[in-house]
């Protein structure tokens, strides 16, 4: 691994711990040339399906912009950085289970939206609004009424 701070290749692992999730190995390393410490991840590299579009358009799922996405839904909100995380393993582990190659982009924008309602309904309704293009005030409000007459668990 190379040394962020001096970039040699030669580090030692001091301390290597499953993350909370067990989705990833956390590894504590010191370079053997200038001594500073890092930390590193592993994960299991596996396929995600591609993306179909609503143009027809086929893309390569990118975590990035999903995380992006949910940031924007979450800004300013109570919700922990291990929360958001815990969000996009669950959608990548759902995409996963599937065993599709190919995935319609919207399913993962419903698949968004349910673990958002489940997390912070405000997050949910800025998620809701620009998935779907509102485009008027009573949209909001029949969004808002679904929220209000569903269960509270959900």
């Amino acid at each position: 691994m190379r040394c962020p701070y001096c970039a040699d290749n030669n580090s030692k692992v001091i301390d290597s711990r499953e993350t909370s999730d067990g989705g990833q190995i956390r590894r504590r390393r010191e370079c053997l040339a200038c001594n500073a410490r890092f930390t590193t991840y592993e994960v299991v590299e596996l396929n995600l399906p591609r993306i179909i579009k609503r143009g027809g358009v086929r893309e390569t799922f990118n975590e990035l912009k999903l995380r992006s996405g949910l940031q924007r839904a979450l800004e300013k909100r109570p919700v922990s950085a291990d929360q958001l995380e815990a969000i996009v393993t669950a959608i990548k582990n759902g995409l996963m289970a599937k065993g599709e190659r190919e995935i319609n982009a919207r399913e993962i924008g419903e698949q968004v939206m349910d673990e958002l309602k489940g997390v912070d309904k405000i997050a949910y309704i800025r998620f809701a609004s620009v998935y779907r293009s509102f485009q008027d005030v009573s949209e909001f409000r029949d969004v808002i009424e679904g929220l209000e007459d569903s269960p509270k668990g959900r």
